[in-house]
């Protein structure tokens, strides 16, 4: 089996409203029909890539090279889980967490999209809630960074709702132009108390060397 050789393919984040996994090919290629529906709304730049401002076909490509890249890229000293957000049993959108160093650092940073026609329904939330409980319950992480344009209201929303604190304020270039990005940081002993207890995670065991960590840690 593909777990066998690859375990991160088992590993699995549920919520009574949506999962966190990596994608069988038939549902990345969905994933990819999602992106290409569209991921912002028009007038907007949330987001300092370029990706999802493309063409349908350029943002359904860019889909597939990113899950693809994330997975052949991996070592335990640098790696990005991006994992695709499934509600009612569909692709509708990823939660990524990312690493340097993780087995020292102990801090993650993490990335979210979903399409277009899923906005607005919580789902951001419930996917920024369930990859916590993935790098805190999970991986022992000490710290979760989320960084957000000042106007990426959605985004700031999320992480003001759940507990992180300002981290700072960057100066940044918005292609081409200036904007500037809020750095959240969100600590394990604030985020204990809000722990859910409905959050199921399953098959990280086998994947622990490949974040660099033991069990134990």
């Amino acid at each position: 089996m593909l777990t066998d050789h690859w375990p991160l393919a088992g590993l699995s984040v549920r919520t009574p409203r949506l999962e966190l996994r990596l994608p069988t090919e038939p549902e990345l290629a969905e994933l990819a029909e999602v992106a290409a529906r569209g991921v912002v709304k028009p007038g907007t730049r949330p987001f300092r890539s370029t990706w999802s401002y493309g063409t349908p076909v350029e943002r359904a490509r860019s889909v597939l090279k990113a899950h693809w890249r994330s997975q052949a890229d991996w070592t335990p000293e640098e790696w990005a889980l991006v994992l695709v957000v499934f509600a009612d049993g569909r692709p509708v959108g990823v939660q990524s967490l990312r690493a340097m160093e993780f087995a020292i650092r102990r801090e993650i940073l993490s990335g979210s999209w979903l399409g277009i026609e899923h906005h607005g329904r919580g789902l951001g939330t419930e996917a920024r809630v369930a990859m916590l409980h993935l790098a805190f319950a999970g991986l022992a992480a000490e710290s979760a960074i989320s960084a957000s344009f000042t106007d990426n209201a959605a985004s700031v929303a999320i992480s003001r709702k759940l507990g992180y604190l300002p981290d700072g304020v960057e100066r940044d270039n918005r292609h081409g132009e200036l904007a500037l990005t809020q750095r959240f940081r969100l600590d394990r002993a604030d985020w204990q108390p809000t722990r859910r207890p409905d959050i199921g995670l399953t098959g990280l065991a086998p994947c622990a060397d490949m974040f660099g960590i033991s069990l134990e840690d």
